[in-house]
């Protein structure tokens, strides 16, 4: 059951009436409201008032929409009907916007909707790709076919995205104590250096440490200048980078820039592949696989690439020819779709394909931990020699002076 708040009027007296009332979906809402002998002007889910923050941690997880899927499978392949098996999953669910956008899609079912036309009123939940599954499903006859495949690619997907966080989450927290060790240092130490230094005669402060200090008494002093500094210029690179100029510029960058550009390429390799071997065992279009493999790609050069090759293989050309010697695409790719198309194995190959990058990506992750560790030991290194220098190198100046 969902709350659902309500403004209706009483014919009697043409009053107003505001409240609660506890449905299945709006329109049964609505028919309890009419039982009350109340006419309804507008009906509201009680959550729908959360918006910000709130809003977005009420978003459908990937691990929900996994599980929705594998449970409808199940119900549908044992025979249930749609709806009463819609509406078991529902009932099943923990997940709260989960529910609410399964009792909006059970209704328009029950109106005489087909599934994947309901749920494409939702598209915040189900993409494109799902959507285009589960009417390839309805349409075959294969619907529970569908889910599980369906589970299967969002679990990749997903598996995919834990393994790239998990490489840069190291790092991130490296970087974020060496930030904190060095601003400790610069805040606390180089000042009382200074400070113990200022009152000495014929003590001279190497130049390391005067530009050091300089940079600490800025910090100390005119901090808020370099958090406006730094807040502006956060601001403004998230801005650019929803851009077309500046997404083509980050995702070329995502590309190339090195250690990550051949870990975010197999990435995208495994994710094309994945998604084209789902739509293919769905019995979807080629033409629409590649248009749908294109959004999913999160990669306007490679979208651009695939959508380039769709118009070659709508002139009469080969999947394999219209992407072989694409910069966009890794040389192992147009191969496999070639022995796929000619074997007419084409979901295999591109399975094969999706499963090689897939483990790729697992090696490139411990690549990069390798060659990332040393770099930043590294760094850090020299940051504590350079502090150390700094506090140091006074010192030894005043200690030579009195041996003079």
């Amino acid at each position: 059951m969902l709350s659902y708040k309500y403004t209706a009027r009483d014919p009697n007296t043409g009053a107003a009436v505001k409240a609660n009332v506890e449905a299945e979906s709006e329109q049964a809402a609505a028919r309890l409201i009419r039982k009350e002998g109340l006419v309804p002007i507008d009906i509201q889910l009680a959550e729908q008032g959360s918006k910000g923050l709130l809003a977005r941690l009420n978003r459908v997880r990937i691990k929900d929409k996994v599980l929705f899927s594998r449970q409808l499978s199940t119900l549908i392949n044992a025979g249930l009907p749609l709806v009463q098996s819609l509406r078991s999953v529902a009932d099943q669910t923990a997940s709260k916007p989960l529910k609410v956008v399964l009792s909006k899609i059970i209704a328009d079912v029950e109106a005489g909707s087909t599934l994947a036309a309901a749920m494409s009123k939702h598209p915040d939940v189900f993409n494109n790709i799902y959507i285009s599954m589960i009417a390839a499903g309805e349409a075959s006859g294969t619907l529970d076919k569908s889910l599980e495949r369906l589970a299967i690619q969002q679990e990749k997907d997903a598996d995919l995205i834990s393994k790239i966080r998990g490489a840069m989450t190291y790092p991130v927290i490296v970087l974020v104590v060496m930030g904190g060790v060095v601003t400790f240092m610069m805040v606390k130490v180089l000042p009382q250096v200074q400070q113990l230094y200022s009152g000495l005669p014929n003590a001279h402060l190497p130049l390391i440490t005067r530009v050091l200090v300089g940079i600490s008494n800025f910090i100390i002093h005119q901090w808020y200048i370099v958090i406006l500094i730094v807040a502006v210029l956060v601001f403004l690179l998230s801005r650019w980078i929803r851009t077309d100029a500046g997404r083509s510029v980050f995702d070329k960058f995502k590309m190339k820039a090195w250690p990550v550009g051949a870990l975010f390429m197999k990435v995208y390799m495994a994710r094309f592949a994945r998604t084209a071997t789902t739509l293919v065992a769905s019995g979807v279009p080629l033409l629409q696989v590649l248009n749908i493999t294109a959004q999913s790609v999160n990669n306007v050069h490679i979208s651009a690439a695939i959508l380039k090759a769709a118009d070659k293989v709508k002139g009469g050309k080969s999947l394999a020819d219209s992407i072989q010697n694409d910069p966009n695409f890794l040389p192992l790719v147009p191969n496999m779709l070639r022995i796929g198309e000619q074997s007419g194995a084409m979901e295999q190959m591109l399975e094969k394909t999706a499963d090689y990058f897939e483990r790729e990506v697992d090696d490139e992750v411990k690549n990069i931990s390798t060659i990332i560790e040393p770099v930043l030991m590294v760094v850090l290194g020299v940051l504590a020699f350079t502090i150390v220098a700094a506090v140091l190198l006074p010192i030894y100046g005043l200690a030579n002076q009195s041996f003079i």
